[in-house]
């Protein structure tokens, strides 16, 4: 048996798709059939929860297609190669963010710029469950793949990329036509244990590879027709994506 889910960490959008609170970062399960597409997998502590909460929607670990990975931080990606080696999962993203999963390269918040900003709310006991649940780990994707081909992914939902780049130069979200959702991983978040405020928003600044790209990429989600936003941290939107887009652009300029 698996581990055992937080109560209400759980929430059905639909009878296809699943958000799922880890450890300060979600993942999306979208099941169709028996067959189901995963996207992103949460801390490497977060790794039995991920399998919990697979079976709790009726999912075997063999019957994911894919992972899907918004973009290849340890928060998000901490379960991605042990079901690509288990179970021969494979794990795809967005061609720039091939390399950071393999850790060709890092773009990731340095312990020197946590440091800097121990003494803002928030972030000392973020750190500490932050290292507690793996975000130091070395957790590459030893066989990460580019997306196949433009436009709705042959996987279940028919998930369509939708590359934002900024806060990872290889940064995807995933535009679900057919429930009307909108996974936004960290592109759009609408809370974070360093945040001083709730609802739709960009991470702190610290987070970012490029905040002023993290701000433009904005407009790439805006005129998505989706009435719901599953984001990387914090709990569901319910409502126009152009409104949460509005009200992050809101949150950045104070």
């Amino acid at each position: 048996m698996y581990g055992v889910l937080r109560d209400g960490s759980l929430v059905s959008v639909d009878d296809k798709v699943h958000l799922v609170a880890g450890s300060n970062t979600n993942w999306v399960i979208i099941k169709d059939g028996d067959s189901g597409t995963l996207i992103d997998t949460g801390y490497p502590g977060d790794r039995d929860a991920v399998l919990a909460s697979l079976a709790a929607v009726g999912l075997a670990p063999e019957a994911v297609s894919a992972v899907l990975v918004t973009h290849a931080h340890n928060d998000h990606i901490g379960a991605a190669e042990h079901l690509r080696a288990t179970y021969g999962t494979p794990v795809l993203m967005h061609e720039r963010e091939v390399g950071h999963a393999r850790r060709d390269f890092l773009n990731q918040v340095t312990v020197g710029q946590i440091v800097a900003r121990a003494w803002q709310p928030g972030v000392v006991p973020w750190a500490v469950h932050a290292l507690k649940a793996g975000g130091t780990a070395h957790v590459p994707v030893a066989e990460p793949q580019a997306f196949p081909a433009s436009g709705s992914l042959d996987l279940p939902g028919g998930p369509v990329p939708v590359h934002t780049p900024g806060h990872t130069k290889g940064h995807s979200a995933y535009l679900l036509p057919d429930s009307g959702v909108l996974v936004s991983g960290d592109a759009l978040v609408t809370a974070h244990p360093t945040s001083r405020v709730d609802g739709p928003q960009l991470l702190p600044g610290m987070f970012h590879t490029d905040r002023p790209g993290a701000l433009r990429s904005l407009a790439l989600l805006e005129d998505l027709d989706a009435g719901v936003v599953l984001p990387g941290h914090g709990p569901v939107y319910r409502g126009p994506v152009r409104r949460a887009v509005e009200l992050a652009r809101e949150h950045a300029a104070k």
